[in-house]
């Protein structure tokens, strides 16, 4: 496929050129009081959430473009980090230094997966039934006793595609342990990966690569030789991503009308930010 093709199809998703918007961050009350804190979703989850920063454009977490669907009233904190696993963001004291920033009524969003599945990695490895809920477990008690609503969200989907362009199911067993925990839990769940195998199935295999980080040799600084990448994102597909979140989020009952915006319009990839590394 030609780049004019994969910019042609990732234009249907968004419009040209817009205003330059950043992730929204949460406001602590000033000295006055005059600044009450946002209420604030917290993202705990892999690469396919995590913030992107320069060096790595135009790879894009979906997490980049929640903020824009999301009311100015709520914030967004990305705790997401490539490669980590429920038991690896545990193991490194990120799942504390997250609940060390809930307040009452923020949203705790979980996505864990792609990595879980590393069975072969005892730091990442996870077995969907038994151990991967466990972990998981962690995060919804963590969650309940600051007082925040957790969500469980199933991870979303790879491009990838039978010979007869069927969208094939990458996951395993984890989609199905993560739903019977949320059951068994009565927390709210985001099927992600149900709906973005959907969406990537009436997409197809030509409509979906607009959506990943798929580059051309010299396309992009950062990928010199270009880039296949059918996991992670481009600005285009994060904004897919990001809307059918906070649809679903809608929808299930976690977010209010008020909470959301431009779910029926065009938003566009550039409006993604990659900062300099720290």
């Amino acid at each position: 496929m030609s780049l004019t093709r994969r910019q042609t199809a990732a234009a249907l998703l968004a419009l040209p050129l817009a205003l330059i918007a950043t992730p929204a961050v949460a406001q602590q009350a000033g000295s006055g009081g005059s600044k009450p804190r946002l209420r604030t979703l917290h993202i705990a989850g892999d690469s396919t959430a995590a913030q992107k920063y320069a060096d790595a454009a135009p790879e894009t977490g979906w997490g980049m473009a929640l903020p824009f669907f999301l009311g100015r009233h709520l914030a967004v904190a990305n705790h997401a980090v490539n490669g980590r696993s429920s038991k690896s963001f545990i193991d490194e004291g990120r799942l504390t230094a997250l609940l060390h920033r809930v307040a009452p009524g923020d949203l705790v969003l979980v996505q864990f997966g792609h990595n879980d599945e590393k069975t072969e990695d005892p730091a990442r490895g996870t077995d969907p039934w038994t151990t991967y809920q466990q972990y998981l477990r962690q995060y919804l008690d963590g969650a309940r006793r600051r007082r925040a609503q957790p969500v469980l969200i199933t991870p979303v989907e790879r491009r990838r595609f039978a010979a007869d362009g069927t969208a094939k199911p990458t996951h395993g067993e984890y989609p199905a342990a993560m739903r019977a925990l949320a059951a068994e839990e009565g927390v709210p769940l985001i099927d992600m990966q149900a709906l973005s195998l959907a969406r990537w199935q009436g997409l197809g295999p030509d409509g979906t690569e607009a959506l990943f980080n798929w580059l051309e040799p010299g396309e992009s600084p950062n990928y010199p030789d270009g880039r296949q990448d059918n996991t992670h994102f481009s600005p285009a597909g994060a904004v897919e991503v990001a809307r059918m979140t906070t649809r679903a989020l809608r929808d299930r009952g976690v977010l209010v009308p008020g909470d959301v915006r431009s779910l029926g319009a065009p938003v566009s990839g550039h409006r993604i930010v990659w900062p300099q590394p720290a």
